[in-house]
């Protein structure tokens, strides 16, 4: 596991994919790549050709044993990387990269485990899911995904279809109103996961800071000790 000792290397853009104005999926081939946890970030930074430079944190999505390294990024207002990575970011470029980073948020499949994510706080979930998957450990986990609408979700076809329970404000999903999810549906998601795999052992939350004190409060309500919660939050107060 890194840390923050960990060197800057570079990585090359091997594959961007721009599915909206919004979201920009970019997978990298890492020079000494290190395989790390579902859950751990990258930094990524840009350099001017004055030097100037500018970084910013992305969660990884991919599956550790992935050989590319797969982050997802949101555009944000004024941001110097992210609009970078939408607007002029091509395969073959070289970006600078450190990571992964990050032992705090992880997950290896050895502990039953409830994860909540908003919006793009999804993404580390992605990667656990991808883990779970190929290390036969999906009984161990369970995924609370939560976005305005199915369209604004980060990947949201894979998580419906890795069994993840999916929820959206803004529009209705299938015969559920929109709306939050409440903890007597939570409930029942770590009521289930209890009476298979035992007691909740680690609980993990992602998203802004208001989503993160929402979300907390939620597990609480379900019946999660609060003291399993680990959060990782994100914005002008992360």
């Amino acid at each position: 596991m890194t840390g923050p000792s960990t060197p800057w290397t570079t990585a090359t853009v091997v594959e961007v994919d721009r599915p909206d104005g919004r979201l920009a999926r970019v997978r990298l081939d890492v020079d000494g790549r290190e395989e790390g946890l579902p859950g751990q970030h990258y930094v990524v930074r840009l350099r001017a050709p004055d030097d100037y430079t500018a970084q910013r944190s992305y969660s990884v999505a991919s599956d550790p044993a992935d050989p590319l390294v797969e982050l997802m990024v949101e555009r944000m207002p004024d941001g110097e990387v992210s609009g970078h990575v939408h607007d002029v970011l091509e395969p073959g470029d070289v970006l600078e990269v450190r990571g992964p980073l990050g032992g705090w948020f992880t997950w290896d499949g050895s502990t039953t485990a409830v994860a909540v994510g908003g919006g793009s706080g999804v993404v580390p979930l992605v990667a656990m899911l991808r883990y779970a998957a190929r290390t036969g450990t999906a009984d161990r986990l369970r995924v609370v995904a939560v976005g305005k609408t199915l369209d604004a979700l980060p990947y949201a076809e894979e998580l419906l279809a890795a069994g993840a329970s999916v929820f959206t404000t803004r529009e209705n999903l299938g015969s559920r109103v929109a709306a939050p999810p409440y903890p007597e549906e939570v409930g029942e998601l770590v009521e289930d996961l209890v009476a298979r795999s035992g007691p909740v052992e680690a609980a993990y939350v992602c998203g802004s800071a208001g989503f993160a004190t929402f979300a907390t409060r939620l597990l609480g309500e379900s019946g999660v000790r609060l003291d399993r919660v680990r959060v990782e939050q994100f914005g002008p107060t992360s």
